[in-house]
């Protein structure tokens, strides 16, 4: 086989092998929180919802991020917090995501940055963590983002004269 058969060879076998890889990178396993993968479309959710949200910024290729996907969010610690949030995943390598990725300042991955109702931001993590660590994270993002209930108690009345 000469060189170029065999560089030809080599390119035929990694493409077959790495296009089902990245074909699949939009797949999340079951148990997994119903993801959004448009920043748009989660700005109208929170509109809608009120709920605060999660935007997780990852690729196919980041290790970290593929597996966090596969073990933190559908774990039994973080399926408690599914219904609380609403959840994206935002590919940092497409292009429409590109808006977000500026606005929250993301240069590695995985960045994921929790907003309250109004999109604002309530803080970021950076890196990966254990399902108790991450659902621990969750629940202190939740009471930031829950506003605290009005006291029922009427004022002090004035002393009478």
């Amino acid at each position: 086989m000469n060189t170029r058969s065999f560089l030809a060879y080599t390119l035929a076998t990694l493409t077959s092998t790495l296009l089902p890889l990245t074909a699949s990178a939009g797949e999340f396993p079951k148990g997994s929180p119903k993801f959004i993968t448009s920043y748009r479309k989660v700005l109208a959710e929170q509109k809608e919802t009120g709920k605060p949200a999660i935007l997780v910024f990852s690729a196919s290729w980041c290790g970290p991020c593929q597996a966090m996907k596969k073990e933190i969010y559908p774990s039994a610690e973080v399926t408690a917090f599914h219904d609380k949030f609403i959840w994206a995943y935002l590919d940092v390598d497409d292009s429409q995501n590109k808006k977000a990725k500026e606005k929250y300042a993301v240069q590695s991955i995985p960045h994921i940055e929790f907003l309250d109702s109004t999109g604002e931001s309530l803080g970021n993590q950076i890196g990966s963590n254990s399902p108790a660590d991450f659902a621990k994270k969750l629940e202190g993002i939740l009471a930031k983002a829950t506003p605290a209930p009005a006291s029922k108690t009427a004022p002090a009345a004035t002393a009478a004269k």
